[in-house]
């Protein structure tokens, strides 16, 4: 068995490290959400924290780790009688990101069911982690659906499996800490606001401290038992803390004062709902009794917000979650502290929210949030060609809500929001045999392939005997996300900079369209003499907005060069995700120059993603009184459709996509 890195030998992540701890004392805050870059010891802090926590009492046996104090009446494995138990250490349990529905919450044994009329029941990692961590690395790449069970279970403290009327239930309480790297697709925000707290970590710029993250992280990986006991004293006396402030968590006192600074707080920053201020409470009382003190401070009260409101205060999607620090002194200010005014601070000293960690030898714990670190990162990517005639980037004019556009046919890829597919979840088509295990049974095709040998089988009971041949999978459709390739006209003639903000706004509204409905995106830009990926393919559409933003324009226009380049793209993605089906949307006036003909060229390169069937839309950006006509001689071409900026709006143009399906029907 490996031996973990030790929780209190992480350098730096000051904040990280308080979520954690605070989830700890107090499992009501509702869990921790991390997001920050890569190689940040989000995972190392995470599996480091389960060697702090408590030993659980166990009832022996039971496979949902009761407590044999006060057993769940309701366990599978139960009915249990109160008693003494078996202690054992509470579990660290990992999601992975491709498990399945079955593998979380557990699995009904169907057959069995049918036949026998029995609860054969398979506990999930759901029921593993009860009264442990639950942990889920990138967070933000599961499944939406898996998303949605886990958070339940969490909100509720049950999990619940159903299978065409057979029901098990069992408790299912843990602490929930996901990470993820925003770089990679962010979370939908609902799913961010049932996280309890939020906290974004960088790597440090101090040398001093990155030599110091270095050393130890060698000097652990030479003899992990060594270096773990020379922490040994100062992981005991954080295990000590911990089970001191749950002691006193029931005694500290929560004053009208703190709840009036709490309100004014969510109020003050817009935030939805009622939950903000309840995980508020929480973490200012967990903050108190982590500082050994039983009554809650304003310091208290500063260092919530900074936990629980950044990922839940109203933003735009592409804005990064952060909160105004001197908005939120002002508010405080304003509503008073609460009403015990002691000015004790407490063991931990001034200044550090009632129970932030000791920060270490390091360096210092300011700096850069990590989207200014982010955008100090150099320039961005210049695609060839500039130079005379170039003009700076302009901003985006105002998004607008889009009609949508979708791949025709019926795909298989990862479930979203856009085109149809065949899925786990949604409405039921029909039926066919499993492949592989059984997850969603069809009950009516199942009786029926069983039921002519009922008598060769020598039925004699009321149950249906059932063999594995006669088992049938529910055929479901739902929705996938798809692959989002957006080829940009950034030449000269759209350099005109009202008009390509208008450009930057309509491509903008459609990547927010693409956040809403889970796709991946890129972005293929073209101008001067060739084409550039500003972005490959990612489930960060912010940071396609990113690039968007500052694509500059100028220089001559070399369409084929950038359908050749977005081909490419897709022959390189579908090796990768073969199962996402693209759709191409070009953002051109349609002309084409520069080179021995272009418009032939360009003609050339479009007839290969009709020839492979790549839906596709051509978004017209042509102005002015003389029109050419010439994106739509591009659309054509490309087997796709062709809208002007002016009919991309959801409330100015009726029959979208039916219109793109039924040309890339005619085209196929």
């Amino acid at each position: 068995m490996t031996t973990p890195f030790p929780f209190t030998a992480v350098v730096g992540q000051d904040d990280l490290r308080l979520a954690l701890l605070l989830n700890a004392v107090s499992p009501a805050v509702g869990g921790v959400l991390v997001r920050g870059e890569k190689g940040t010891a989000k995972s190392t802090a995470v599996r480091a924290l389960s060697a702090l926590l408590p030993q659980v009492d166990v009832v022996p046996g039971c496979r949902f780790s009761c407590d044999p104090g006060s057993p769940d009446p309701a366990c599978p494995d139960g009915p249990h009688e109160p008693g003494s138990g078996t202690a054992r250490p509470a579990r660290m349990v990992e999601l992975p990101v491709g498990a399945s529905e079955d593998r979380l919450v557990g699995a009904l044994d169907i057959e069995r069911a049918l036949a026998e009329g029995v609860k054969a029941f398979e506990p999930g990692l759901l029921a593993d982690a009860h009264r442990g961590i639950l942990y889920v690395d990138e967070v933000n790449l599961l499944h939406d659906h898996l998303v949605d069970l886990l958070l339940d279970a969490a909100a509720m403290g049950a999990s619940y499996v159903e299978r065409e009327g057979v029901s098990v239930r069992h408790a299912a309480r843990f602490l929930l800490v996901g990470t993820m790297n925003p770089e990679e697709g962010e979370l939908r925000p609902q799913l961010l606001d049932r996280f309890g707290l939020t906290v974004e970590v960088a790597a440090s710029r101090e040398p001093d401290q990155r030599v110091e993250v270095v050393r130890r992280r060698l000097a652990h990986d030479d003899d992990p038992a060594a270096f773990a006991a020379r922490w040994a004293e100062e992981e005991a006396a954080v295990r000590q803390r911990i089970v001191a402030a749950r002691g006193l968590l029931p005694s500290v006192r929560l004053g009208d004062g703190a709840l009036r600074q709490i309100a004014a707080t969510c109020a003050a920053f817009e935030v939805d709902g009622m939950r903000a201020d309840i995980v508020m409470a929480r973490t200012a009382t967990a903050l108190a009794a982590w500082a050994g003190r039983t009554d809650v401070l304003a310091e208290d009260v500063r260092q919530a917000a900074l936990l629980a409101l950044p990922h839940r205060r109203r933003r735009n999607p592409f804005d990064a979650p952060g909160l105004d620090e001197d908005k939120l002194d002002e508010t405080l200010q304003e509503f008073g502290g609460p009403e015990d005014d002691d000015p004790d601070p407490g063991p931990d000293g001034p200044g550090g929210g009632g129970g932030q960690p000791a920060p270490d030898d390091g360096g210092p714990q300011g700096g850069d949030t990590p989207a200014q670190a982010e955008s100090g990162e150099g320039g961005e990517p210049q695609p060839s060609g500039a130079g005379a005639g170039e003009q700076s980037a302009v901003r985006a004019s105002e998004p607008f809500r889009t009609k949508v556009l979708s791949v025709p046919g019926l795909g298989e890829g990862a479930a979203g929001r856009r085109s149809r597919a065949r899925t786990e979840h949604g409405r039921t088509i029909g039926a066919r045999r499993p492949r592989g295990a059984l997850t969603k049974l069809h009950l009516a095709a199942t009786v029926q392939a069983a039921a002519p040998y009922q008598r060769a089988r020598g039925r004699s009971g009321p149950g249906l005997v059932v063999r594995r041949d006669d088992l049938r999978q529910a055929a479901r459709e739902g929705r996938e996300g798809n692959l989002v390739l957006f080829v940009v006209d950034a030449s000269g003639s759209m350099a005109a900079r009202q008009r390509m903000s208008a450009v930057k706004g309509a491509v903008l509204s459609l990547l927010l369209d693409a956040y809403q409905r889970r796709d991946k995106v890129g972005l293929v830009a073209f101008r001067g003499r060739d084409a550039q990926v500003a972005l490959p393919p990612t489930s960060s559409v912010d940071a396609a907005a990113g690039r968007l933003e500052s694509l500059p324009t100028g220089g001559r226009t070399p369409l084929a060069a950038g359908l050749l380049k977005a081909h490419e793209v897709l022959r390189v993605e579908r090796l990768r995700d073969p199962a996402r089906r693209p759709l191409v949307v070009v953002v051109t006036d349609g002309r084409a120059t520069g080179g021995p003909e272009p418009v032939a060229l360009a003609g050339r390169a479009a007839r290969l993603f009709a020839a492979e069937g790549v839906a596709s839309v051509v978004v017209d950006c042509e102005s002015g009184p003389v029109r050419l006509g010439l994106a739509g001689q591009l659309a054509s071409e490309l087997g796709g459709t062709a809208v002007t900026l002016d009919e991309l709006r959801a409330d100015s143009i009726a029959g979208l996509v039916r219109d793109v399906q039924g040309t890339s029907r005619r085209a196929a």
